[in-house]
């Protein structure tokens, strides 16, 4: 049966990706919520905003009324929520933003969707999903090389941003607890590929060497993330969505456990091959690594355990890194117009970061 699938956030890098998905690859419909911040671009939506599929609103969720509004109109079946701040950096200087978004919008969702859900009739009250997006973030970091998260490691926030998606998490588990909402939640780890507002690691990364700019990398580099394609996190939220047991977590990882500073070498030494530098001085891109002072509270390491989403839903990562970083590489290459315009509009949220949303 083909479902409408509610996606908040649907103009940003995974809601944006979430949403092609959908529309490219499957029979269901998608109406994308988004407030249209800094982060968010409908330039991503390009190649589906035709479709008799997709539909626009224009809307801030933490306004209730216009919530309500939209659940009244579309009469979704499925809700991802992907609508966050998820910059780190971002939220060391401004977390009141962070604290508004994440959880009192985690909230007004909640809400709405509780009043939505107790009035539709049995047969479609019965197959309603509430999916909210988390991140690995709120687990803390690892101190074991060994050691993974798992869907029951104890939440250790070190961050604004995490401390606010951990608080997230909690309401959505105390509105399936209390009122039986029917909810799932899903903590992932760092996301890279085309279309990444260029204030994350990667895309900084690339934009930076091509523009012949330092490379400013977090004290040694030597910090550890788990990094996952978007697209292969897009389908495991589709299957998380539409098949995850309800009240369930599920751990979304790729697999890739790899240093920062490796990360960034990768990537030049792909450039040097791709793109060969023509900037005066400099001879491959590794020259334009610049180590700047490490951020507070900056976690060591990150590492999923992606076993039960695995066993239970039969998903797995499609790309290795290699793969998926040539391809978002090559994807930046292709389209340099719409970097420079995202550049252009937003240069006051160009910065340096290594978590994806």
């Amino acid at each position: 049966m083909n479902k409408k699938i509610l996606v908040t956030g649907g103009a940003g890098f995974i809601g944006s990706a979430l949403i092609r998905n959908i529309i490219s690859n499957t029979n269901h419909s998608a109406v994308n919520i988004d407030k249209l911040t800094y982060a968010g671009n409908l330039e991503s939506l390009s190649l589906v905003e035709s479709s008799d599929r997709y539909s626009f609103e224009l809307a801030d969720i933490c306004d209730p009324n216009k919530i309500k509004n939209i659940f009244e109109k579309h009469q979704p079946d499925l809700i991802i929520h992907l609508a966050a701040e998820s910059h780190v950096d971002k939220s060391i200087n401004t977390p009141s933003e962070f604290i508004q978004t994440n959880i009192i919008g985690t909230y007004v969702l909640l809400e709405q969707s509780r009043m939505y859900w107790g009035s539709l009739e049995n047969n479609k009250k019965d197959k309603f999903r509430f999916l909210h997006v988390s991140t690995d973030e709120v687990y803390g970091d690892l101190e074991g090389t060994n050691d993974l998260f798992t869907e029951t490691t104890r939440y250790a926030p070190s961050s604004p941003y995490s401390a606010s998606k951990a608080s997230s998490d909690h309401l959505v588990r105390a509105w399936n607890r209390t009122y039986k909402l029917p909810t799932l939640i899903t903590n992932c780890s760092n996301n890279y590929g085309p279309y990444q507002f260029p204030e994350k690691l990667i895309p900084n990364t690339i934009l930076k060497a091509l523009n012949g700019s330092n490379i400013p990398v977090y004290g040694d580099g030597k910090q550890i993330r788990d990094w996952l394609y978007v697209d292969d996190h897009t389908r495991a939220l589709l299957e998380v969505g539409l098949r995850g047991k309800i009240g369930q977590t599920f751990n979304i990882g790729g697999h890739n456990e790899i240093p920062n500073i490796d990360v960034v070498k990768t990537i030049c030494n792909i450039l040097d091959v791709l793109k060969p530098s023509k900037h005066y001085n400099i001879a491959k891109y590794e020259e334009l690594i610049t180590h700047v002072e490490d951020r507070p509270g900056h976690d060591s390491r990150y590492a999923i355990d992606a076993s039960k989403i695995a066993d239970e839903l039969n998903w797995s990562p499609a790309e290795t890194f290699n793969t998926g970083i040539k391809k978002t590489i090559e994807w930046y290459v292709e389209n340099t117009n719409w970097c420079n315009q995202i550049i252009k509009n937003n240069n006051q949220y160009i910065r340096l970061g290594d978590k994806d949303s």
